[in-house]
């Protein structure tokens, strides 16, 4: 099978199994490795994109479901050379420890408030509900998004932010 897609920003094509799960094609042969295949059962959340502006769990994604889709990976979330503001404020925050857990927080935590920021702790822990971290506590990941979504805070590159 054959599918044309969109992926950040770019046109793309597979040719394969129509079952093959995006995140096999992401990190194997687009070697966009932001993308964690970490669980692949859709329970942790590490393999997190946006298609069409909405998280969704590549690993749980089936390439034929993607014809004529938009697919963003942590890649492709903020202009070239520029961090998305969560990425930002997770790296001044200092709330990344091994990392796997990062771009799918990221990415699920950057579609859940695309078009407004956070109006409480509370909200963000909601919207971080099937991303698993076991490093860190979350309360620090919480203070990050809180921080870097601040209405003060200047937005920073990507399409689908």
């Amino acid at each position: 099978m054959s599918v044309r897609f969109e992926l950040n920003g770019e046109p793309c094509g597979f040719a394969g199994d129509p079952l093959t799960p995006l995140v096999d094609v992401l990190r194997g042969e687009r070697f966009l490795t932001g993308t964690k295949a970490v669980c692949r059962e859709g329970f942790c959340g590490a393999c997190t994109v946006h298609v069409d502006g909405e998280a969704r769990m590549s690993c749980l994604v089936p390439m034929a479901g993607l014809a004529g889709r938009r697919v963003t990976t942590i890649e492709g979330l903020a202009a070239p050379g520029a961090a998305h503001p969560l990425q930002a404020a997770f790296e001044t925050a200092d709330v990344v420890q091994c990392g796997m857990c990062f771009p799918g927080m990221v990415m699920s935590l950057s579609a859940a408030f695309r078009d407004r920021p956070p109006a409480s702790r509370d909200e963000v822990k909601a919207a971080m509900t099937g991303n698993i971290c076991r490093c860190t506590g979350y309360e620090r990941i919480v203070d990050a998004v809180l921080a870097g979504l601040a209405p003060s805070q200047p937005s920073v590159g990507g399409s689908d932010v």
